[in-house]
């Protein structure tokens, strides 16, 4: 077949689009969107399942640009396709052209790089490389496995996406395709930019492996066509959707800034505009009117949005049989997807009695347990971790090939990939995810949280083994930094709970909040339950509370999480000897930190002030003050059992009582 003159002209309306939306704002990157307007006009004319008037449909296919730099294509296609009119879900509405116009302008929707939430249609935020293709892995992980679980008339719906050289030369998108292949998600398709050009020239500097074959190896179906040829490309698609057990990679190979007289086939073409005179010549190369900026003909309107009636009744068609279903479960689903809230009213939490001992994650694990069985939309998993996260699912299954409907998530040892895919799955809906790791081992997927944070995602982050408490492993086992650098990710929140029932509490606000993700750090050390019925009932939940009060107090000890037993025994020790000392946890001090200052100031109280963590002293000045001080750790750790590594490095009774000493003398 050949592509008719309306295919072309979409194209080239795309391509004209996206060069003006960089010239204006004079920053921006024009060569992706022109190498790859046909393939997204393709993309979205005959492929993707949408209903413009309900963006947020729960059984539309996804549309994910991993390749974020090249962002004016996708405000151009959402522009074209007005996703968002009429009833406009929840109040959102589609692109309009004067948007198009303030491209990378202050306030502006159309971002640099998507922004998810700014606009309809815009499913992720992407830009740093890779996490696009992730995040669409983990969008299929969620279909495959509410669709084993509600069946196709329910869930049936598909994840297309975009990525580039650069998106496939990071090495996060070889471990989420190695697991999309190894799990057989077949409804994934990603067209790759195959244009052979990066900033620094020609891939050929730095990327000569044969990428088809490496996808092959990971089971993935593959073909390669001219990504300036429509037909072609919907062929491909045509034929990577036959293929129902694989996930598919179709190598576009498309010139990039084509259409650009001068710069098309260089790296010139890829990161900076073509400047007034080149617009000019590409549009008329284009066939576009030179002397015209943002400009699109009634006749490309009306061709991408032919087939809206059409949509709008699938859409409903959905509807009825999701209401004839009745599915009370399925219907837990949706309203998961429509606000991320979960129902906990079923979870039985595991009670301690005060004095027995257990380690948080020995508690979380009990924690994880009950929320399984009362809150089905939870899944998850670790990275080959699951014996030591204690996070494995007993009363479900793995998801696997053969069983989609398991809820414990294999990763392998895969943290960037796993954190992004998680995010896919958050982002799809329907589904709480959970991933699992050593603490230390959060800077292998911090990129991924950071953008968790960014989005406003509510996925829980499981970290356990969290201080120099781990012992024997040694330092590079030992976190000391990285408690601190959560805490540095804003709208991200960080629970350290004290023992095991303020671990039951810390994944119960986990689970309630829906605007981002929380990280939940517990030991591998057993801990002694505590008397917290000083904090009341919502002690967890404000973040910070007074363990332990008493009358004219001298001195506030401040602690979080395994520390908090030990500065209480460093207040019964200091009481010994006539210094008075309060106990404040702090158990998440994100959370404390959004409380009034009225609260705030009665927890910390008036008296001098000493903190107790294992990690960095750095950040806690903000709480003991300059005439406080703090006790932790700004060195590694060392090898050696936990207690005689704790000693050695000062988190002990005496150095605490000490440490006091030295600041109620001024010392």
């Amino acid at each position: 077949m050949t592509t008719s003159p309306i295919d072309h002209l979409t194209a080239n309306t795309i391509r004209g689009l996206a060069i003006d939306g960089v010239q204006a704002a004079n920053s921006g990157h024009p060569g992706m969107p022109l190498g790859m307007a046909d393939v997204a006009t393709v993309i979205y004319t005959r492929f993707l399942r949408y209903d413009p008037t309900c963006p947020d449909w729960f059984d539309r296919d996804r549309f994910v640009l991993s390749a974020g730099h090249g962002s004016m294509l996708l405000y151009s296609v959402l522009h074209l396709t007005g996703i968002g009119r009429e009833n406009g879900g929840h109040g959102e509405r589609p692109i309009r052209m004067d948007e198009l116009k303030q491209f990378r302008q202050w306030g502006s929707r159309c971002a640099g790089h998507p922004e998810h939430g700014e606009a309809p249609g815009i499913e992720t935020t992407t830009g740093p490389l890779g996490q696009g293709f992730c995040n669409a892995v983990g969008m299929a992980l969620a279909e495959a496995h509410l669709r084993a679980r509600f069946g196709a008339n329910q869930v049936d719906h598909w994840t297309y996406g975009i990525c580039s050289d650069g998106d496939l030369m990071e090495g996060i998108s070889g471990e989420a395709a190695s697991l999309a292949g190894h799990w057989g998600l077949g409804r994934v398709i990603l067209c790759w930019d195959d244009n052979g050009i990066t900033i620094d020239g020609t891939t050929e500097v730095a990327f000569t492996e044969d990428v088809l074959a490496r996808f092959e190896a990971y089971h993935w179906h593959v073909q390669r066509v001219n990504g300036h040829d429509q037909e072609a490309v919907a062929a491909a698609i045509d034929a990577a959707r036959a293929v129902t057990d694989k996930p598919s990679l179709i190598a576009c190979k498309t010139t990039i800034g084509f259409g650009s007289p001068n710069k098309a086939g260089k790296s010139s073409a890829h990161g900076a505009p073509l400047g007034v005179d080149e617009v000019k010549l590409t549009k008329t190369a284009l066939g576009l009117d030179p002397e015209q900026s943002f400009v699109v003909p009634d006749s490309v309107y009306a061709h991408v949005r032919a087939k809206d009636a059409a949509r709008k009744a699938e859409r409903q068609s959905w509807q009825g049989r999701v209401q004839a279903a009745g599915d009370d479960a399925f219907g837990r689903v949706l309203a998961n997807a429509e606000d991320g809230a979960l129902d906990l009213s079923a979870v039985v939490w595991p009670p301690y009695a005060i004095g027995s001992k257990t380690s948080t994650r020995k508690a979380s694990q009990a924690a994880l347990q009950a929320i399984c069985v009362g809150v089905p939309e939870v899944i998850g998993g670790s990275a080959d971790l699951a014996e030591s996260n204690l996070t494995h699912m007993k009363a479900t299954g793995a998801f696997q090939r053969a069983t989609p409907e398991g809820r414990n998530l294999n990763f392998g040892i895969r943290e960037h990939a796993m954190a992004s895919m998680c995010n896919g799955i958050s982002l799809h809906g329907g589904l709480r995810p959970y991933n699992a790791t050593f603490l230390i081992f959060h800077d292998y997927h911090r990129p991924a949280v950071r953008l968790s944070a960014l989005m406003k995602q509510p996925v829980v982050y499981v970290y356990t083994h969290d201080s120099i408490w781990v012992g024997e492993d040694g330092p590079t086992h030992q976190p000391i930094e990285t408690l601190q650098a959560l805490r540095l990710i804003p709208n991200l929140e960080t629970f350290r709970p004290c023992d095991a029932n303020e671990a039951n509490e810390a994944w119960r606000e986990a689970l309630t909040r829906t605007d981002g993700p929380v990280a939940l750090a517990f030991t591998r050390q057993d801990l002694p339950n505590l008397d917290r019925s000083n904090g009341g009932p919502d002690a967890v939940k404000r973040g910070g509370y007074v363990l332990t009060e008493v009358a004219d107090a001298t001195v506030t000890l401040i602690a979080t999480g395994s520390e908090v037993w030990l500065a209480a025994d460093a207040a019964t020790a200091l009481a010994a000897e006539g210094v008075r000392a309060r106990v404040v946890n702090l158990v998440s001090i994100e959370r404390f930190d959004k409380q009034d200052a009225a609260y705030k100031r009665a927890v910390l109280g008036t008296a001098a002030r000493v903190s107790v963590e294992a990690g960095t002293t750095r950040g806690w000045e903000r709480y003991v003050g300059l005439d406080g001080a703090s006790v932790g750790i700004d060195r590694f750790g060392a090898s050696g059992p936990g207690k005689t590594v704790s000693e050695n490095l000062g988190l002990n009774v005496p150095n605490i009582v000490a440490t006091v000493k030295r600041v109620l003398a001024g010392a």
